[in-house]
C-alpha cells in the first residue's frame, strides 16, 4: 500500500526518488498513510495533493462537510475498518456505500468494506486533512501503541440481548465476568472511544424508557450513545465486575477502580462510582491521566506575575500552599506541577490522595482507604514521623486534617493541599469556619490559588466578536481590545470552535497585611480588597485578560465564571 501510491506519484514527477523513499520509510515507521506522510514531511500540501490525485485517478474530489458522515458511520457500524484503513463512509443507500478516502490505491480496504457491509463501494476522494479531522470527530484521536480491539458492537446488536435476572445477579462474580460477549465488547468499545476523544468522565445513565451514555470533553457533556434501556442492569453489572464491586448490592453507592490495558505497555486508570437512582444504577467513570505528561507550568495559563508568585511559594522551606475551585477545575494538575518542580533527590516528598491520579517517580504516594482506617489525617500523622520535606494532602475535608496540616506547615514542612471554595479569600473563611484558629492560619499560610478551566478558541477559525460599549464598560474590557468568538461550525482542527482548555487563576500570596487583617477578624470581602490592592488579579480580571489576548471567548467566560451581561 505504502509503496504503491508513492511510486505512482514519483512516476508522475510529483515527488523525487529520494522523497519517495522518505515517504515510504516515514509511513512504515509511524504507521501513517502515504498522503499523511507527504503532508507531515512538508513535501506537498494536503489540498494540492488531493487535486493532483483527482487528475491522476479520475475520482471525484468532494468536500466532507457536504455529507452527514457521522450518522452514516453510526448506521453502518464499520468502526474498526474505518480506523484501520483511515477511510470514511460518507453516505449510503440500500446497495451502495460512498466511501471517502485520501489514497486511491487502497483496493484491499474497498474489498474488506464490501465484504463486511455486503454493499457496493463507490470511492470518493477527500483532502487528507479533512479526512483525518472527520475521523477524529466521529471516533476521536488515535491512541499510539494501542492494540486493535475486537469487532465493534452497535446499539442494534444489543437489542436482542435480555436483561439479567435477579437470580443471575446473585450468582458468583466469576461467572458474570464472562458476561455476554457483545456486552463485554460494547463496554470495552465505549471505554476506548472515551480515551480517543480525550474525555474526562463517562456517564452511564438509566431512565424509565431510555438509556444514554455521555462523555465529558473539555468540560462539556456530549451524548455518545443510546443503547437499549432494558440492558441498563447488564451494562452496570459488567462495569461493577470490572471494578471488583459487589454486583448483588444495588441499593448502596459503591466506589471502585478499573485499569484499562490499551497495549502491553500502555494502560489507563478509571475511578468508578455507582449511584442507585429511580430507574437503576447510574455509573460514572472518571478517566485518570497517570502519565503526568502535561506538568509544565508554562502551558497551564499563569501570567508572569502569577507564575512568579507560585514559584516563590514553592521555594519556601515551610508554609502552606492551597489550591481551590470546584471539581474538574484543574487543581490536581496545578498541584502536581508544583510537586514535579520540587521533586529532586534532596527532598523527601510524600502525598496522601484519594485517588492517586498521576504517578510521579521519586514521590511517595499513599492511596487513602477509609475502609481500613487510613484517612487523610492518619496518613499525615504517619508522614510527619518519616522526616518529610514536602507533604501533599489531597483535600482538607475536616478540622482534624486541617489542624495537622497547619501544624506541619508551622514546624518546618512545605504543605500543599486543596479545598472546594469559590475564591482565594473565601478559603480563609472556610478554614476558620472549620475551627482552625486565626493565629495558626496567619503563621502557616503562604499562598492560595483559586482556579477555573475555560475552553481555548481554535486559532484557525476563531471569528472577531464585536460587543457594545455598555458591555465593555460593565465587564471592564478595554475599548481597544480585539475580541474573538468561536466559529459556529468549527474547522477541521477543532470541536465547534474550541480546542483544549486554559487555566484562569486568582493567585493570593498571604502577606503580612493579610495576616494582620485575619487576626482582626476581617471579612472575606475585606481580605479580597487587601489582596487586590497588593496586585492580585481576581478570577474575573484574569479571565478578561485571557479574553483580550484572544485565548477564549466572552460566552465561555460567562459559562465558567458566571459573568452578567
Amino acid at each position: 500500500m505504502h509503496t504503491n501510491l508513492a511510486s505512482i506519484l514519483h512516476q508522475a514527477d510529483l515527488i523525487s526518488a529520494v522523497q519517495q523513499q522518505q515517504v515510504v520509510d516515514f509511513a512504515q515507521a509511524e504507521g501513517a498513510s502515504v498522503p499523511a506522510a507527504l503532508v507531515q514531511l512538508g513535501i506537498i500540501g494536503s489540498t494540492e495533493l488531493a487535486r493532483q490525485l483527482e487528475l491522476i485517478f479520475a475520482i471525484a474530489l468532494v468536500d466532507v462537510h457536504q455529507y452527514d458522515y457521522g450518522a452514516c458511520c453510526k448506521h453502518l457500524n464499520l468502526r474498526d475498518l474505518v480506523l484501520q484503513h483511515k477511510v470514511l463512509p460518507l453516505h449510503s443507500n440500500d446497495s451502495t456505500i460512498f466511501l471517502g478516502l485520501s489514497d486511491p490505491t487502497q483496493m484491499h480496504a474497498l474489498d474488506e468494506l464490501r465484504f463486511a457491509s455486503g454493499k457496493n463501494i463507490e470511492p470518493l476522494l477527500l483532502d487528507n486533512k479533512q479526512l483525518e479531522a472527520a475521523i477524529r470527530r466521529v471516533y476521536g484521536s488515535d491512541i499510539k501503541g494501542a492494540e486493535q480491539s475486537q469487532r465493534s458492537v452497535s446499539d442494534a446488536d444489543l437489542v436482542e440481548l435480555v436483561d439479567l435476572s435477579d437470580g443471575e445477579l446473585l450468582d458468583d462474580a466469576t461467572d458474570l465476568s464472562q458476561d455476554s460477549a457483545p456486552v463485554t465488547r460494547y463496554i470495552n468499545q465505549v471505554l476506548m472511544d472515551a480515551v480517543r476523544k480525550k474525555a474526562s468522565d463517562i456517564h452511564f445513565e438509566p431512565y424509565e424508557e431510555t438509556f444514554r451514555i455521555r462523555f465529558r470533553c473539555d468540560g462539556i457533556l456530549h451524548q455518545h450513545a443510546t443503547p437499549p434501556a432494558h440492558l441498563s442492569r447488564r451494562l452496570s453489572t459488567r462495569l461493577k465486575v470490572m471494578s471488583r464491586l459487589d454486583i448483588a448490592e444495588r441499593r448502596q453507592p459503591q466506589d471502585g477502580r478499573i485499569k484499562l490495558k490499551l497495549s502491553a505497555a500502555l494502560a489507563i486508570d478509571l475511578r468508578v462510582s455507582t449511584l442507585p437512582t429511580l430507574w437503576g444504577e447510574k455509573v460514572v467513570l472518571r478517566l485518570l491521566d497517570s502519565s503526568g505528561g502535561s506538568l509544565d507550568i508554562d502551558i497551564l495559563g499563569y501570567n508572569e506575575k502569577q507564575k512568579s508568585d507560585y514559584l516563590a511559594a514553592l521555594q519556601q522551606p515551610q508554609g502552606m500552599i492551597l489550591m481551590t475551585g470546584p471539581t474538574g477545575s484543574g487543581k490536581t494538575v496545578s498541584l502536581y506541577t508544583g510537586l514535579s518542580i520540587l521533586n529532586t533527590d534532596e527532598r523527601n516528598i510524600s502525598t496522601a490522595e484519594d485517588p492517586v491520579e498521576i504517578n510521579l517517580p521519586g514521590i511517595n504516594q499513599v492511596q487513602i482507604n477509609s475502609a481500613i482506617g487510613v484517612g487523610f489525617a492518619e496518613a499525615l500523622r504517619a508522614f510527619l514521623r518519616q522526616d518529610p520535606d514536602v507533604v501533599m494532602v489531597g483535600e482538607i475535608r475536616d478540622l482534624e486534617t486541617g489542624g495537622i496540616a497547619v501544624k506541619a506547615a508551622q514546624t518546618g514542612h512545605l504543605v500543599l493541599s486543596t479545598l472546594h471554595t469559590n475564591s482565594a479569600a473565601e478559603t480563609i473563611t472556610r478554614l476558620t469556619n472549620m475551627g482552625i484558629e486565626d493565629f495558626n492560619l496567619a503563621s502557616s499560610l503562604s499562598l492560595i490559588i483559586a482556579q477555573r478551566l475555560a475552553r481555548r478558541l481554535c486559532p484557525g477559525c476563531k471569528a472577531p466578536h464585536h460587543i457594545d460599549h455598555y458591555l465593555r464598560h460593565s465587564q471592564s474590557i478595554p475599548a481597544d481590545a480585539n475580541l474573538y468568538q468561536a466559529s459556529d461550525l468549527g474547522c477541521d482542527e477543532c470541536n465547534k470552535g474550541y480546542i483544549g482548555r486554559v487555566g484562569i487563576y486568582e493567585v493570593m500570596p498571604f502577606t503580612r497585611p493579610l495576616a494582620e487583617a485575619l487576626m482582626r477578624g476581617a471579612s472575606t470581602i475585606e481580605l479580597q480588597d487587601i489582596a487586590c490592592q497588593q496586585g492580585m488579579q481576581t478570577l474575573q480580571q484574569s479571565g478578561i485578560e485571557k479574553l483580550c489576548e484572544g485565548i477564549t471567548s466572552l460566552s465561555e467566560l460567562q459559562r465558567v465564571l458566571h459573568f452578567s451581561n
